[in-house]
């Protein structure tokens, strides 16, 4: 395999490029280091992958990137590259989502069309769905997104679609459901509760806590992108879930057995564009790839916090 990795120097990019190594690919990594969060963070991920053999990184938008010399002789495409975060998307922010999300992966499927891939695999996101659609998710139920950021994750996932349909891009796109583990970006729930736990600061939760989410272990998503690349059916969509669907207020509790502190809760209102409730049904991703979680919630929490204390800048 030899692959491209958009978004290389993110959480999930960057633990994929590692994984593909490991397994003996040629990863090119591309980022543009958009300054969602802090800079040295993402250098830090591309730092573990520049000193590996079989890889080399390009740091360059998708736009901007001469997307032809890149995919010269590639087999695999991953497209990771996005702008993160539902509360960030509103107002004058939105422009940002369209730009990174949209015409990004516009971009790349127009230049992918003129090359012979074996697949392209487009990570989305659960927050497609909205809260109108029954639990556990189904790929075929009607999406409608309730924030921003989601209606641009869908929109560069029907852009997918369009491009298999149309031009026979064989493209696979993933519904992540809210990734964890080592890597975690600053923004998400996980670090930030195990970096308050652990300093003895309050936890900020929005709403009641009694919304619930899906958890996948890091290594779990990754190893579904990896086979959904070589496996995937092009123009099929996979809900990427770990099967760990519990309430915000029972993840507090890990987190203090984890950190080995109690936690202190500081509760404040809902949070506009936040989903009520997210659970996968990935039956087709376990008929399809082979998908099999292999993480329970409580071991990958270790293992995040594990990662956090050995990063102390982190804490």
């Amino acid at each position: 395999m030899k692959a491209l990795v958009t978004g290389v120097a993110g959480f999930i990019g960057s633990t994929l490029a590692g994984q593909l190594l490991d397994r003996g690919a040629t990863v090119t990594g591309l980022d543009c280091f958009i300054d969602y969060y802090p800079r040295p963070i993402k250098e830090r991920n591309v730092a573990a992958l520049t000193c590996r053999p079989g890889f080399s990184f390009l740091e360059s938008s998708i736009q901007q990137a001469d997307l032809h010399a890149l995919l010269k002789d590639t087999t695999h495409v991953f497209h990771l590259a996005a702008q993160a975060g539902v509360r960030k998307s509103w107002g004058r922010d939105f422009e940002i989502y369209t730009v990174n999300n949209i015409e990004a992966t516009q971009v790349l499927l127009e230049a992918v069309s003129q090359f012979p891939i074996e697949r392209l695999v487009y990570a989305s996101s659960s927050s497609v769905y909205g809260d109108r659609v029954s639990i556990p998710m189904r790929e075929d139920a009607l999406p409608q997104p309730v924030s921003p950021y989601g209606v641009s994750k869908l929109a560069a996932e029907q852009l997918c679609y369009l491009y298999w349909a149309n031009f026979k891009v064989p493209t696979v796109a993933l519904r992540y459901f809210t990734v964890y583990g080592p890597r975690q970006r600053p923004d998400m729930g996980f670090h930030k509760f195990l970096r308050a736990a652990h300093r003895g600061e309050p936890i900020t939760v929005f709403g009641d806590g009694e919304q619930t989410r899906d958890f996948t272990y890091v290594g779990d998503a990754v190893s579904a992108t990896i086979a959904a690349g070589e496996r995937g059916t092009p123009g099929a969509v996979y809900n990427i879930g770990g099967g760990s669907r519990v309430t915000v207020n029972h993840v507090l509790e890990l987190v203090g057995r984890v950190v080995g502190k109690p936690v202190v809760l500081r509760r404040e209102p809902e949070q506009k564009g936040d989903m009520r409730d997210t659970y996968a049904d990935t039956s087709r991703a376990r008929a399809e790839i082979g998908f099999a979680p292999t993480h329970t919630l409580e071991q990958g929490l270790a293992a995040e916090y594990a990662w956090l204390c050995s990063v102390p800048e982190l804490l």
